[in-house]
């Protein structure tokens, strides 16, 4: 078997490189041929990289880096007929994707081990165009801010932390009269915003939805149906403290294999894909029921120290603004 791992050396703490022959060392002993590539700042590095490596026949590609790079790498093989094993070693800061998958998040090496003794897994992907996403798309107002936000912000929060620091555009934001196709029905009204999801967890917080599986062959979609910013906050904080947005009425909350998302009143509607602007709608999503193999263990979620004391910065976050 030949494994190819495509590594990012300025993720995260920049900790990789600093491993990287140990890591080599754990996949050659679990009976690998392996080799590296270091990403570089040509547009797509890491993504023409695991499109060439796959084509090449390589067994598995592993995406060492932060969320990032992950969606890079799934980016290059996930158009092809036939594509490698996708494993993940989480180099970043946030590592959603690596979260969702109970990859350990925290030492490298123990990564490596992970990913060498446990099996793939069927995992749904999404896909708009020729793009692809694999955690989460957004539309609407704030959706820019994950690509706005200093990189120092980034390290430090998750996409719905940039909602609530985000807080000084909200006066700013306005209905957009939308129409939001998805199975079974259609939304046609005022709405602010809406998510798109695949995974249970979004910048650390989890569960985004208490009643999703991973890679049953369908989204989890949120329209927030209002713009007010009491409204906006209170959502979010429901969100993070107890789930209970799901049943709220100011929000439509949904299992679908497909979304399309329109604008009527001629409002610009941006697109967020796994954190990077996707263009504008009208735009459709497809959920693509398990597209890819990656090596992980969703099963039985266990919510982790990191991801409470996460949970407990946006609630202070919150209270911080006084929001009940």
């Amino acid at each position: 078997m030949r494994a190819r791992i495509i590594y990012n050396p300025s993720s995260g703490r920049e900790q990789i490189t600093k491993y990287l022959l140990d890591i080599l060392r754990i996949f050659e002993q679990a009976g690998y041929e392996t080799s590296t590539y270091e990403t570089t700042a040509e547009y797509l590095s890491a993504s023409n990289e695991a499109k060439r490596a796959a084509q090449a026949g390589f067994d598995l590609i592993v995406a060492a880096g932060g969320d990032g790079t992950v969606s890079e790498v799934i980016n290059g093989v996930a158009g092809l007929e036939k594509r490698p094993t996708i494993g993940i070693i989480p180099a970043g800061t946030t590592n959603d994707y690596a979260r969702s998958l109970q990859i350990p998040r925290h030492d490298l090496l123990e990564a490596a081990r992970f990913l060498v003794s446990q099996e793939a897994i069927p995992m749904d992907i999404g896909k708009t165009g020729n793009t692809y996403f694999m955690n989460i798309a957004a539309a609407g107002h704030l959706s820019d801010i994950t690509y706005e936000a200093p990189v120092k912000m980034k390290a430090l929060f998750g996409y719905l932390a940039y909602l609530i620091k985000g807080a000084e555009k909200l006066p700013r934001v306005k209905p957009i009269q939308m129409r939001v196709t998805y199975d079974g029905g259609i939304y046609e009204g005022e709405a602010s915003m809406l998510f798109v999801t695949l995974t249970n967890t979004v910048g650390g917080v989890s569960p985004i939805d208490p009643g999703a599986t991973i890679g049953d062959g369908t989204f989890t979609l949120f329209v927030i149906k209002t713009a007010n910013i009491l409204d906006i906050l209170q959502l979010i904080g429901m969100l993070i403290r107890n789930g209970k947005h799901c049943d709220d009425p100011r929000v439509l909350y949904k299992h679908t294999s497909f979304v399309k998302a329109e604008s009527l009143d001629g409002q610009r509607l941006m697109i967020n894909l796994d954190g990077e602007y996707g263009g504008d709608a009208p735009i459709q999503f497809t959920n693509l029921h398990h597209h890819l193999r990656v090596i992980g263990n969703p099963m039985n979620y266990i919510d982790s120290v990191d991801a409470k004391e996460k949970k407990n910065e946006f609630v202070k976050a919150l209270e911080d603004l006084d929001v009940k």
